[in-house]
């Protein structure tokens, strides 16, 4: 029997028996290794995506792991190969993917919210989403390629270049994944963020960080920049707050990358866009080059996934996992360990599998 972690009203989980099938055509089946718990998967457990989840379904989106069996017409896959997933299915007829953009296609499926996702112990996929993976890597860091690979994708839509200012707001993971992408693209970084615990894990990583409740984060910002301001802002907080102070950093002709999700529309100082030229662009997802570039970060160590890391936990702990998450500030990344139903979680910190 194996077992899948399913979301089956706001704010419960359950581990119950997954269901099992053959991989058809076109299709792999895949043994999960680790799932990383992303804030998308906590706004599902808080019941803001009902609209769009259909109840019991299985989370996760990002993981890595290993083929299993592939199915027929499958080449190039082989069971045993490590491998992490893009988990997006695009339909090709859309006006979005007729234009080159199908990983925002106007009907896509994003696997592991529109479909099953990652958190069980058996995943059947469709071939054309596997990535493959260095054999040397661990595959608990390779469960952190998707969320570098979203870093990877807004660092190129904000089109940062070597020598810029860049102001991240927010140090959750994806806003130190950005902080550090940004950084090896060349850029003079600072992250913005009210946790403590988060801001002393930036500064280990070389970064430096800023309370916005301590210090005023756009004088700053003018002292370091010699008044100009910064040339790229990162909102990363979801917060109104968050989305203040990335506007107000911005120099002239700045550029305003929008990360974060806002379930609710926000007010914004568009006087500031006009006064300033400012320019505002969307980051959503990634295609496959950013994917490719993410594993290369994680595995030659630019990224230093296992540092993100805050607890493994297995598969039938997965829910208390969640309510953890919920704290913020003291946790970084959890990931589920989907290879075994119980083990001691201090101990599975840099494991492979």
């Amino acid at each position: 029997m194996t077992l899948a972690v399913r979301y089956t009203a706001a704010r419960t989980l359950d581990t119950a028996p997954a269901e099992t099938r053959l991989p058809g055509p076109g299709e792999v089946e895949l043994a999960p290794a680790y799932v990383g718990i992303c804030g998308t998967d906590l706004h599902i457990f808080h019941g803001d995506m009902d609209a769009r989840v259909s109840a019991p379904a299985v989370l996760g989106h990002e993981m890595s792991g290993r083929v299993v069996r592939v199915g027929v017409d499958v080449e190039g896959w082989s069971p045993g190969d490590a491998v992490t997933v893009m988990p997006l299915r695009w339909d090709d007829t859309c006006p979005a993917c007729l234009k080159g953009h199908q990983h925002i296609c106007q009907h896509l499926d994003f696997i592991g919210i529109d479909s099953p996702g990652a958190m069980q112990q058996r995943w059947i996929v469709p071939a054309s989403t596997l990535i493959r993976l260095p054999g040397t890597l661990p595959l608990d860091r390779a469960a952190l390629v998707e969320p570098t690979a979203v870093a990877v994708h807004d660092v190129g839509r904000a089109a940062v270049r070597e020598g810029e200012k860049t102001v991240v707001v927010g140090g959750g993971p994806v806003g130190i994944l950005i902080a550090l992408v940004a950084r090896a693209q060349g850029a003079d970084v600072r992250v913005v963020e009210l946790s403590a615990h988060r801001r002393l894990l930036a500064e280990e990583l070389g970064l430096t960080a800023w309370d916005p409740a301590a210090v005023d984060v756009p004088a700053l910002v003018g002292q370091w920049t010699g008044e100009a301001g910064a040339d790229v802002a990162f909102e990363v907080s979801g917060a109104a707050g968050g989305v203040d102070t990335a506007v107000e950093v911005l120099g002239v002709r700045g550029r305003l990358c929008l990360v974060a999700i806002h379930p609710r529309p926000r007010e914004v100082n568009l006087h500031r866009f006009f006064w300033r030229e400012l320019t505002l662009v969307g980051a959503r997802l990634y295609d496959r080059c950013d994917f490719e570039k993410a594993v290369a970060l994680v595995a030659d160590g630019t990224i230093p996934a296992e540092r993100l890391i805050s607890k493994v936990v297995p598969l039938t702990e997965a829910p208390s996992a969640f309510e953890a998450l919920e704290g913020g500030g003291d946790v970084m990344k959890i990931l589920v360990d989907c290879t075994t139903d119980t083990h001691n979680s201090d101990d599975a910190r840099g494991a492979s599998v």
